[in-house]
């Protein structure tokens, strides 16, 4: 596929693993941002795994991206000779290992994050710490063994050896992209991570401001990615492993990331949540906290509003979950309600309407679970879908998520009149129950359940769908909710101070 290529733009947009590759809400939100701003030139940089793990693009292209790159840091790049033998650059190395032993004091973050700025630059094209010695010079195997034998507590050096080479070497990837992206004016991540880390390069070496936008919080998805990872080892035999420690390796990708988080803190101004509790999550990570401020997500009244008036007289008995088929979702968590659901109302039926391909394996087990409990005609399978086609024919929206942030769906159900029953995670309890005092006075839009408790996710189900005027009651507080806090204008006004805020910032060039 073509995508477009300018020699300029406006703001660049640095996207891991999101638009236009994945559908969700983050891809939702920049799909929506971007449009919002048909004034501004947009820029995408997506950074994703490999490109074998992704498909064609999930949205259409905006008119007003004018430009779009994609790179995939853990494709295997294509030697094209035998390496040579090389020594290395002293001081380089000398710095790595300075910037190492930092890491490891508790107060000394100021003076860690500085080395590691210094490491950054020097990993750039014509720095002294260069991919090819990284790779293959004595100084880097020297490096590697002394790291090995002060520090790592698993036996085997061979996992040790790859594993530091696997996460350290998409920096320099980032670093040629931070060298080679085209000129622009602003720089916005919506994460931290080798986002963040590829923003906080480009402010650094080019003097630009960065605008930080967290959904969720990087470095907190990241630890419940790597706490379920079966692909990292643990060597240990019983007698040497601590059943309360987690494994080296385990320890050591958490800390990078938390590295990459705090280097883009660093760097970002300002730094965006969704919610207040992420924001002193944010504040706890390391970002300034007269840098940080919250804005919620917002949606389309415009769009959702007329689906209230196709809705039938009573709520149907269908529960709906609109999410990608992957773990962090609990989609078996879903699927173990329902059996419960539908015992007391035979008539019930539970959509889940999200894509299956990122986690194929996953999806296998949840269709295979619902084979199991015997729910095949009442549990469907939708696939991706429109909103706005499930919205009138549902009588709930479902989140049985372990981790979200402020999910656009829930407010997506609200606008067209749909309440919902959601675990307590991100700003789910914000949404339902209100924020404040003028919030709550709106009344209750669903219900709060405890993570993994289909007993209780069912129960909540049956209670609101059995009462019809509770439902009504729910239905209504959702949709003035939405209508007073959440609509798409009030976000997008917020954002267009961020990026005029942002563009004055820029220096003037003499």
């Amino acid at each position: 596929m073509t995508f477009p290529k300018a020699r300029e733009a406006d703001i660049a947009l640095l996207l891991e693993g999101t638009f236009p590759y994945v559908s969700g809400g983050v891809s939702s939100w920049v799909n929506q941002i971007i449009r919002a701003y048909p004034e501004y030139r947009f820029a995408i940089v997506f950074l994703g795994s490999r490109r074998e793990d992704y498909g064609e693009p999930k949205y259409e292209l905006p008119d007003n991206v004018v430009h779009l790159e994609e790179h995939y840091i853990y494709d295997t790049p294509t030697i094209s000779s035998i390496p040579r033998s090389r020594a290395g650059d002293a001081e380089a190395f000398a710095l790595s290992t300075k910037m190492h032993e930092r890491f490891k004091v508790i107060n000394g973050q100021a003076g860690a994050l500085e080395t590691f700025r210094d490491i950054a630059r020097a990993m750039l094209p014509g720095g002294k710490l260069t991919i090819d010695d990284f790779l293959h010079s004595e100084l880097a195997w020297e490096s590697i063994c002394e790291h090995y034998r002060k520090h790592c507590s698993d036996p085997s050096f061979v996992d040790y050896f790859w594993t530091v080479r696997i996460m350290h070497q998409p920096l320099w990837t980032l670093a040629h992209l931070a060298d080679q992206l085209i000129p622009v004016k602003v720089l916005h991540s919506v994460s931290t991570g080798y986002a963040g880390f590829l923003g906080a390069l480009l402010h650094q070496t080019r003097n630009l401001p960065l605008v930080l936008s967290e959904h969720g919080i990087y470095t907190k998805e990241r630890k419940i990615d790597l706490f379920k990872s079966e692909w990292i080892r643990d060597n240990r035999n019983v007698f040497q492993r601590d059943p309360t420690e987690l494994s080296y390796f385990r320890q050591l990708w958490i800390r990078f990331f938390e590295w990459l988080g705090r280097m883009c803190y660093d760097s970002a101004d300002p730094i965006i949540a969704l919610y207040e509790t992420n924001r002193l999550r944010q504040v706890a990570d390391g970002a300034a906290a007269e840098r940080t401020f919250n804005i919620p997500n917002g949606i389309s009244l415009k769009r959702f509003a007329p689906l209230r008036d196709l809705r039938p007289a009573t709520p149907p008995p269908v529960l709906c979950l609109i999410g990608r088929v992957v773990p962090i979702k609990d989609i078996k968590t879903f699927v173990r309600a329902m059996r419960r659901v539908v015992n007391q109302m035979p008539d019930a039926e539970g959509w889940i309407a999200g894509p299956e391909d990122e986690d194929l394996a996953y999806a296998e087990e949840c269709h295979d679970l619902v084979r199991s409990l015997g729910l095949e005609n009442h549990v469907r399978f939708l696939g991706f879908q429109k909103v706005e086609n499930l919205m009138p024919k549902i009588g709930l929206t479902i989140l049985s998520s372990i981790s979200e942030a402020l999910p656009l769906v829930i407010l997506e159900g609200y606008a067209a009149g749909v309440p919902t029953i959601s675990t307590d995670v991100g700003s789910c309890r914000q949404l339902i129950e209100g924020l404040d005092e003028e919030d709550r006075a709106l009344g209750t839009s669903g219900a709060v359940v405890n993570i993994a408790d289909p007993q209780a996710l069912a129960d909540a189900a049956i209670a609101l769908l059995g009462d019809p005027a509770a439902w009504q009651a729910a239905s209504q507080a959702g949709i003035a909710r939405v209508e007073r806090y959440y609509t798409d204008e009030l976000m997008f006004g917020r954002y267009r101070e961020v990026y005029q805020k942002a563009f004055a910032q820029i220096p003037e060039k003499h």
